[in-house]
C-alpha cells in the first residue's frame, strides 16, 4: 500500500511544485530571455514532451496485446457485442447526464451576464470544420492498418485488433500460439508501464511548470464566472453523477474507487488527453480495482475514445455563457437542443483532433449563436481542458467497473484491497556470478 501511495504522493507534490514554480516565473519572469529561452522553452518543454512521447509511445502497442488477450479471453463473440453494447449505452447516458448537469448549473448561475465584448474579442476565431457523420463512419474502418498503426487513429486500431482477435477465435488451436504470445508481450508492456511511472512525477512537473509560466492564473480573472462554473460542474459529475451510477450499478464503495484511480487523475490532469494516459488508466484498472483484462482492454481504449463527459459540461456551460454575453435567449428548447446535439457529436466527433472545439462549433450553429463567441473562452481553455481530461478518464474507469461487474468479471477482493496493484520498485536482474 505505501509503494502504491508514495508514487501518487510523489506525483502530487511535483504537481502542485511546478504548478507554483510556473505561476512565478508567469508574475515575476515573464519578460526575462534567459528564463523563457531555456527553463520555460528549453528544459521544461523538452523533459514535457518527452514524457508525453513515452506514454504515446506504449498506448499502440499495450491497445493491441491487451485487447487481443482480452477477446480471446472472453473466448465467446456474444460476450464481446454485448460488453461493447453497454458500454455504449452507458458512456451516452453519462454524457447526457453531463451536459443536462452542466447547462442547469449555469442557467442558476448565469455565467457571462453583463461581460464587457471587446471588438477584438472575436475577431481571430475561425472553427475547425467537422466532417460529415457519413465520413466518420466510413473513417471506422482502416482501409491501411499499417497506416492506422503509425497514425495513432485509436478507433480503426480497435475495430482492426477486434477483427483480427476474432479471427484468432475461429482458426482455434492451431492460432493459440499467437494468443499465447499476445500474452506475454502484454505482460512486458505492463512492465513498460510500471518503468515509465517511475519518471512520471518529473514528466508531469515538467508539463505543470511550462502549463502555468504561459498561461498564468491571472487569465482566469476576467473569465472567473465561466471557469467556476465549469470547474464546479466537471467535480460535481466525477464526484456525484458519476459516483451514484457506480453505487447503483456497480455496488461498490465509490471512495475506494476514487482513491485508487487517483493516479490515473494526475496524470490526465498533467497530459490532458484521454489517449496518452490509456496505458495508466488500463494499469489502474486492472491491477488497482481487479477488473479482469478480457474487460479492460475493450472498454478502456473505447471509451478514451467516444466518452466525452468533460467536454460535454464545458459545451454546456460555454453555450450559455455565449447566449448569456450576446444577450440571445435560448428558451428550454434551445437547450434540450444543445443537450441532444452534445450526446450525437460525442459519437460523430470521436477520435478528430481538437474534438472539443468541433463539437462546440456544431452545437453553436445549430441553436443559432455566433460561432466566433469560442474565442472568449479560449484563454482559459488550457486549464479547463486539462480538468475534464481528469473527468473523461474517471468516467472511463467507472464505465469499465460497471460493466465488468455486470459481466462478473471483476475481483472484488482485490478491489477492496489498499494494496492490490501498488509500483513495484524497479529492479534490474543481476547475472550471477
Amino acid at each position: 500500500m505505501e509503494a502504491n501511495n508514495g508514487m501518487t504522493t510523489k506525483i502530487l507534490i511535483w504537481m502542485v511544485a511546478g504548478l507554483i514554480l510556473g505561476s512565478l516565473i508567469n508574475a515575476l519572469a515573464s519578460d526575462v530571455v534567459f528564463v523563457q529561452d531555456y527553463l520555460v522553452n528549453g528544459l521544461f518543454h523538452v523533459l514535457g514532451a518527452i514524457f508525453i512521447s513515452l506514454l504515446k509511445m506504449l498506448v499502440v502497442p499495450l491497445v493491441t496485446f491487451s485487447l487481443i488477450c482480452g477477446v480471446c479471453g472472453l473466448g465467446d463473440i456474444n460476450k464481446l457485442g454485448r460488453v461493447g453494447l453497454k458500454a455504449f449505452l452507458l458512456f451516452l447516458t453519462t454524457t447526457a447526464l453531463a451536459i443536462t448537469l452542466a447547462i442547469s448549473l449555469a442557467s442558476i448561475v448565469g455565467p457571462g451576464e453583463g461581460f464587457e465584448l471587446s471588438d477584438s474579442a472575436t475577431t481571430n476565431f475561425t472553427p475547425p470544420v467537422a466532417p460529415p457523420l457519413t465520413q466518420v463512419i466510413i473513417d471506422l474502418v482502416p482501409s491501411n492498418p499499417v497506416a492506422a498503426y503509425t497514425e495513432g487513429n485509436m478507433l480503426q486500431i480497435i475495430f482492426f485488433t477486434i477483427l483480427f482477435a476474432v479471427c484468432i477465435l475461429m482458426v482455434g488451436e492451431k492460432a493459440k500460439p499467437i494468443a499465447d504470445a499476445a500474452e506475454r508481450l502484454n505482460d512486458v508492456m505492463m512492465q513498460v508501464v510500471t518503468v515509465v511511472m517511475h519518471i512520471a512525477p518529473y514528466g508531469v512537473f515538467a508539463l505543470m511548470a511550462k502549463t502555468f509560466s504561459l498561461q498564468g492564473l491571472g487569465l482566469i480573472l476576467p473569465m472567473i464566472s465561466y471557469f467556476a462554473v465549469v470547474a464546479v460542474a466537471l467535480l460535481l459529475h466525477a464526484t456525484g453523477t458519476l459516483m451514484i451510477m457506480f453505487k447503483l450499478l456497480a455496488k461498490l464503495d465509490p471512495l475506494v474507487f476514487l482513491r485508487k484511480m487517483r493516479t490515473a487523475q494526475i496524470f490526465a490532469f498533467s497530459t490532458s488527453s484521454s489517449n496518452a494516459t490509456i496505458p495508466v488508466t488500463l494499469r489502474s484498472v486492472e491491477k488497482r480495482l481487479g477488473v479482469d483484462n478480457s474487460t479492460a482492454s475493450f472498454v478502456v481504449p473505447f471509451g478514451a475514445t467516444i466518452n466525452m463527459d468533460g467536454t460535454a459540461i464545458m459545451q454546456g456551460v460555454a453555450t450559455v455563457f455565449i447566449a448569456n454575453v450576446y444577450g440571445i435567449d435560448l428558451g428550454i428548447t434551445g437547450y434540450l437542443t444543445v443537450i441532444g446535439m452534445a450526446v450525437l457529436a460525442s459519437i460523430g466527433t470521436a477520435g478528430v483532433p481538437g474534438v472539443g472545439l468541433i463539437m462546440l462549433a456544431m452545437v453553436l450553429h445549430q441553436v443559432g449563436l455566433p460561432v466566433e463567441g469560442i474565442a472568449l473562452i479560449m484563454g482559459v481553455d488550457r486549464l479547463l481542458d486539462m480538468m475534464r481530461t481528469a473527468v473523461n478518464v474517471t468516467g472511463d474507469a467507472a464505465i469499465t467497473t460497471i460493466v465488468a461487474r455486470t459481466e462478473n468479471s471483476i475481483s472484488v477482493e482485490t478491489f477492496n484491497d489498499p494494496g492490490a496493484g501498488h509500483v513495484e520498485e524497479v529492479h534490474l536482474p543481476h547475472a550471477e556470478k
